[in-house]
């Protein structure tokens, strides 16, 4: 691969670094460029570049090159979207309680409309009556009588009480206009191409049903009512025709996608996608016409007419031997942005233009890194105790012989999502200093199918656990670590599983590092039912195997109340302003722990969430997470 170049303007001064390795803050500082979109005429070209803490918005005019720039500081920013060439919409999140709305601290979305040529910024919904200037989901782009048409799902109060409404934004003046209030139990809206509601989905979790309603010239039509207590069907957008409703559903507890016709409301048979794959939208008329997943180690991309397949095989032909995902694309799609990443050099946006038949580099991802810094990922299969497939990944320390290494168990969140092959900052950070680094799809992960979904249910803890300890045992059979120095790090699900080697699967581990993870599942089950609802229960109790929750099994798997049979030093790593995995989860284990007698670290990050967002503490977290492990497991 050529070498990769950011745009000028936002290009950061290497560091000089040690040949040995690069420095932490180069894979653990936010990435240079986190993301890009192209306007929908392909004239322009916006992307998120960071510099350590600080978000920068860089705008490039394809034609004459030129940049500008919007400076955003630390603000979470979290989507770029174009409704025009002149109309770049910005979607940011922030931590906090409101005044007046019950509920513990959640991450509150904002969407925000920029304006090129004025270069003015204004926040959408701030003038929506009864209603909060925060947004339920990203903002849906349509053109009405011409010009771009800004949904948003937002909140309205009707007596008091919140309800999901559909709004309608004007670019020109940024007015917000009140489509529709919702019904009592609205999720979700999904506005048809013409830029009229056409479909809205409602789900009664105290019942656990789910609705689907269908917009009529008389009113709003029920047209579906499904018993859903937990994989309750999914408002996608729009089908094949580009006016029928998609949705996603369950046959036989296998996923599949259903078309519903909105004139008369039929079912549409199921038809076929890939495993666990997304759909993919049309970005002028919103069909649907294709889909993205990964087929076992392979991204695939399936399109349903042979010239986007063969336009797509051109871009995926260029880039022999990488990853290529889809980012963004123009409306005629002859100018695509594409995510490419290297198994050498790592992961830099590219723009190819099929009018010219040539590409450009936009920027990489972690412009520091060299190749040298990038350790090679492999992927690894074996069988679980009880026979069951299994596969993953295992990161080597960059130029070292695959035998006898000192091994970290990378497990991840989730629990129901997958590791994926390609470059993972967190496991390139750790081989960068000497370590194997295993990264397991246990019983319980998504993208192979149900049964093996329905395989971790009740197995927090039990199998889901050993799993990894499989993974462990058979990389020491093989000769590739040494099974006396293997330790855990992982966050969310991944912290629970890194606590739970510790305290329910001993003698595997010399080792824990836990971030963000959870430790005391009767208290987490009892504050996801308070900040979530009665859902959110029935969701980690299936997982748990509890039948309510009060069930002693939730005592059984819970490592705060296991701590007798820790032997190593633990490090606890959490987030102020988590709002997924709260706080008190590791405060439970370190007072757990200190009674006890056992060894622990504790590392509290100010303003961080869940999803370790703010570039300072994230490389505090890592920083804290290597010393650890070069303390208690030396990599030589």
């Amino acid at each position: 691969m050529s070498v990769r170049l950011l745009v000028a303007a936002v290009c950061l001064a290497l560091a000089a670094f040690p040949a040995a390795a690069a420095p932490l803050e180069h894979y653990g500082r936010l990435p240079t460029v986190e993301e890009v979109a192209i306007s929908p005429d392909g004239g322009m070209v916006a992307m998120i570049s960071t510099n350590g803490e600080e978000r920068l918005i860089v705008l490039r005019n394809q034609a004459d090159g030129k940049l500008s720039a919007l400076a955003v500081g630390a603000a979470k920013v979290r989507d770029l979207r174009w409704a025009d060439s002149d109309n770049l919409l910005i979607t940011t999140s922030t931590t906090a309680s409101i005044m007046g709305v019950i509920g513990p601290r959640r991450e509150y979305f904002q969407a925000f409309h920029y304006n090129v040529p004025t270069k003015k910024g204004r926040l959408l919904l701030r003038d929506a009556e009864y209603a909060l200037n925060t947004i339920q989901a990203p903002p849906v782009v349509r053109r009405i009588d011409g010009q771009p048409t800004v949904f948003l799902e937002g909140v309205k109060f009707v007596n008091n009480r919140g309800r999901t409404a559909l709004f309608q934004v004007n670019l020109k003046t940024s007015r917000s206009k009140l489509v529709h209030e919702g019904f009592e139990n609205t999720r979700d809206w999904l506005v048809g191409a013409d830029g009229q509601p056409l479909a809205e989905s409602e789900y009664d979790a105290e019942r656990a049903r789910w609705t689907l309603k269908i917009k009529a010239p008389t009113g709003w039509r029920t047209v579906r009512v499904v018993e859903a207590a937990n994989e309750r069907p999914v408002l996608l957008g729009l089908g094949r025709d580009g006016q029928s409703v998609l949705v996603a559903d369950s046959d036989e507890d296998q996923a599949v996608l259903r078309e519903i016709a909105p004139t008369d409301g039929v079912w549409g048979d199921p038809f076929e996608r890939l495993e666990n794959g997304q759909p993919i939208f049309d970005p002028k008329t919103h069909a649907l016409i294709g889909f993205s997943g990964l087929v076992g180690d392979e991204g695939r991309y399936v399109f349903f007419d042979p010239a986007s397949a063969k336009a797509w095989a051109k871009i995926q032909k260029a880039y022999p031997g990488e990853r290529v995902a889809l980012v963004s694309w123009s409306d005629d799609r002859s100018k695509v942005v594409a995510l490419v990443d290297s198994p050498t050099e790592g992961p830099a946006y590219a723009l190819v233009d099929f009018a010219t038949h040539k590409a450009v580099w936009l920027g990489v991802k972690y412009e520091n890194l060299k190749p040298a810094d990038i350790s090679p990922v492999r992927p690894v299969s074996f069988k679980a105790a009880d026979g069951l497939p299994l596969s993953g990944y295992l990161t080597l320390p960059h130029g070292q012989a695959p035998k006898n290494l000192p091994l970290v168990v990378h497990p991840h969140g989730g629990p129901a999502t997958r590791e994926n092959p390609g470059f993972d900052w967190w496991a390139q950070a750790m081989a960068s200093r000497g370590y194997a680094v295993l990264q397991i799809n246990y019983r319980g992960s998504a993208g192979f199918g149900w049964n093996f979904m329905q395989a971790g249910f009740g197995q927090w803890g039990r199998k889901m656990q050993t799993d990894l300890s499989d993974g462990v045992r058979h990389l020491a059979a093989d000769g590739t670590i040494d099974p006396k120095r293997v330790c855990i790090v992982g966050a969310s699900y991944g912290g629970y599983a890194a606590l739970a080697g510790a305290t329910l699967d001993p003698g595997v581990y010399r080792c824990a590092a836990s971030v963000a993870g959870l430790s005391d599942m009767r208290r987490f089950v009892a504050w996801s039912k308070t900040r979530s609802g009665v859902e959110a229960q029935r969701y980690w109790s299936r997982f748990m195997g509890a039948q309510g929750p009060y069930d002693p099994v939730l005592q059984q798997i819970s490592p705060a109340l296991n701590v007798d049979k820790v032997t190593i030093p633990i490090l606890l790593i959490h987030g102020k302003d988590d709002t997924v995995v709260p706080l008190e989860q590791s405060r439970i284990m370190e007072s757990a722990l200190q009674k006890a007698g056992k060894p622990v670290e504790v590392l509290v990050m100010e303003g961080e969430d869940h999803w370790l967002s703010r570039g300072d503490t994230r490389l505090q977290m890592l920083n804290s997470v290597v010393a650890f492990l070069e303390r208690h497991n030396p990599p030589k």
